[in-house]
């Protein structure tokens, strides 16, 4: 309950100074995201690959952009898996230290948009507590919550494939994280001027 008291005096790396000192003003600036994870245990599980797209004025960003893979060659040790599709991939690779060090860099103090956020930004909390730093500070939309605002429903959740046919949003035949961000963002954006949002 008190874990706040030990952290007054605690020394943070300074990528997270520099992100906390971001918080002054509000941003215009929105980045969807999409995480892919081990499995859905923040304390357990870890980040295999995060990718993300600006949105700024109802247009995405394709040049302002993340996408990285994180090498969890320890996860995959410490839990006996495989981990042959990571080491033969070429796609480039970062240790998750320094991977989520840049993805914080990359959104700033901008409004997070994810499918399930809460779950996204849970696992970047728990890589951010590894590396003896506090939680996000960004606001947060999820587009399924949007969604069931806009049919005035609570009951259920829909998956990203579902939301993804409601709106006509094509199918890919590739999936990844930053391909499911970029159907996040479209849908985003159909969902924001639904809603009447700025």
């Amino acid at each position: 309950m008190l874990d706040w008291i030990k952290n007054i005096k605690k020394e943070y790396p300074e990528f997270w100074k520099n992100y906390l000192s971001k918080f002054d003003k509000k941003s215009n600036r929105f980045v969807v995201l999409c995480t892919e994870t081990t499995g859905l245990n923040p304390e357990k599980d870890v980040i295999l690959s995060i990718g993300s797209f600006s949105v700024i004025n109802n247009s995405i960003l394709i040049g302002d952009s993340f996408e990285a893979y994180f090498a969890q060659y320890k996860f995959f040790h410490d839990n006996g898996i495989s981990n042959e599709f990571t080491v033969e991939s070429k796609m480039k690779k970062l240790g998750e230290s320094e991977g989520i060090q840049a993805f914080i860099e990359f959104i700033g103090n901008s409004v997070l948009v994810g499918h399930h956020i809460d779950f996204d930004v849970e696992m970047i909390n728990a890589a951010l507590e590894r590396l003896g730093c506090g939680r996000l500070k960004n606001e947060a939309l999820d587009i399924d919550i949007m969604h069931r605002k806009l049919l005035d429903i609570n009951n259920k959740q829909f998956s990203l494939e579902e939301l993804s046919e409601i709106y006509k949003i094509p199918k890919s035949d590739r999936n990844s994280s930053s391909e499911d961000a970029y159907k996040i963002a479209l849908l985003f954006l159909k969902l924001k001027s639904r809603l009447g949002l700025n």
